[in-house]
């Protein structure tokens, strides 16, 4: 959900802002339309409702400044940590290191 708002199409490999072309309400969207001002959730449920791009740096604009990335950011982070710990009860082994890898990576990609 991230990369939608803060990678760029070269360096992901996918057309930024598929989600919200789509109409998809992403937790960064849900957040903004939650924590954000007035006038921010109205853009943010108007391009949901309509789905397309043409609002696209408005949308970026605004779950920037809602703070919507750093919650995803820090949610995901959170997850993850969850998760890590959660394979501690797995004896060690190279598929406990990939589960553990693949966590990492989850949440530190930005492609």
């Amino acid at each position: 959900d991230l990369l939608d708002y803060r990678g760029d199409a070269e360096t992901l490999g996918k057309n930024v802002g598929d989600d919200l072309a789509e109409g998809k309400p992403t937790l960064p969207l849900i957040y903004t339309m939650r924590e954000g001002s007035p006038e921010q959730a109205a853009l943010v449920r108007q391009a949901i409702q309509k789905g397309g791009l043409e609002d696209l740096e408005s949308i970026r604009n605004a779950v920037e400044s809602a703070g919507a990335l750093d919650y995803t950011a820090q949610l995901a982070r959170d997850y993850a940590a969850r998760a890590i710990a959660c394979l501690d009860a797995l004896p060690p082994s190279e598929y406990r290191d990939a589960l553990i890898e693949l966590s990492e990576f989850a949440v530190a990609r930005t492609h």
